[in-house]
């Protein structure tokens, strides 16, 4: 055999093995492609507010819209000696969610320093509200870019009448929930100043969560115009907060944080019930430490 036919059947047989390790490579990519179990899922019900509030919440960047510096280390919080924990019911609930874009203006970062410098480490609180309106209107105003920033506002989630679960704000940033407000605790009052030329708010540690007012409500400003909350909102309003480590003690409402003296929501709101379901979706489970 001469080397010059010798040498190109080496060369086709090579070709050869080469076509078929590219075709085992391409249908092996393919079936990893069409696999779910090894595609990445979102599921907001886990993952959207699960982590609230851990450390990280406050770790904060730089918003190109302040002049204040953000310190991005996370700041300390207080080691907890217990921790909440899901239950069986927790688990056989299960709300319709909805995952909404807010529009940028309408929440910032978390900061760990005060418009002065002084580093931040306040324990998170949750805040209820209520929208006003449908949660459809609600929804439409946070979609508009709004530059006055006295005008600008968000929830990081909002509960609809029929109990759907609308994720808005990710808990980790900073929804702008309640203006001008302050949280009462036995040890004083918590506020903070994050905008010089704004009044201090609760809204740096604070989650909000509105749930939307019933048609019988619209302007209502007392219990006897406004009908309450449906039965499928207090339980998925229970669900999602049965998801945090937020204590019984530092949950509020608009009412009670705001200092402008003219919100009053959530109107005709059943704090009795609400505590007895979110006691129903977690259980406190204490943390024992070994001594040394």
């Amino acid at each position: 055999m001469r080397f010059k036919d010798w040498a190109t059947r080496v060369l086709l047989i090579s070709l050869m093995f080469m076509s078929l390790i590219v075709v085992l490579l391409i249908g092996r990519a393919t079936k990893l492609q069409n696999n779910p179990t090894t595609s990445r899922a979102s599921n907001p019900q886990v993952t959207a507010f699960s982590q609230y509030p851990q450390a990280q919440f406050q770790s904060a960047k730089e918003p190109e819209k302040k002049s204040q510096n953000v310190i991005k280390s996370p700041v300390k919080i207080n080691k907890p000696v217990a921790r909440y924990v899901t239950t069986q019911a927790f688990a056989q609930y299960r709300p319709n969610y909805q995952v909404v874009a807010v529009n940028p203006t309408n929440y910032g970062e978390r900061y760990a320093q005060d418009a002065n410098g002084v580093p931040l480490n306040n324990q998170p609180i949750i805040v209820l509200h209520e929208t006003g309106y449908s949660a459809s209107s609600a929804i439409n105003f946070f979609q508009v870019a709004h530059s006055d920033e006295s005008v600008q506002a968000s929830y990081h989630a909002l509960i609809k009448l029929d109990g759907t679960v609308v994720y808005l704000v990710p808990p980790e940033k900073r929804a702008f929930g309640a203006a001008n407000s302050v949280f009462e605790t036995p040890q004083g009052v918590e506020t903070v100043q994050t905008n010089p030329n704004l009044p201090a708010s609760v809204n740096n540690f604070a989650y909000h969560v509105s749930l939307e007012t019933p048609p019988d409500g619209y302007d209502a400003s007392s219990q006897q115009t406004h009908s309450g909350y449906t039965e499928a909102q207090y339980n998925s309003l229970a669900w999602l907060i049965a998801q945090s480590q937020v204590p019984d003690d530092r949950i509020t409402t608009h009412h009670l944080v705001d200092r402008s003296g003219k919100k009053v929501d959530p109107i005709n709101f059943d704090g009795n019930k609400f505590l007895s379901l979110l006691n129903t979706y977690r259980q406190v489970r204490p943390i024992y430490r070994v001594s040394k």
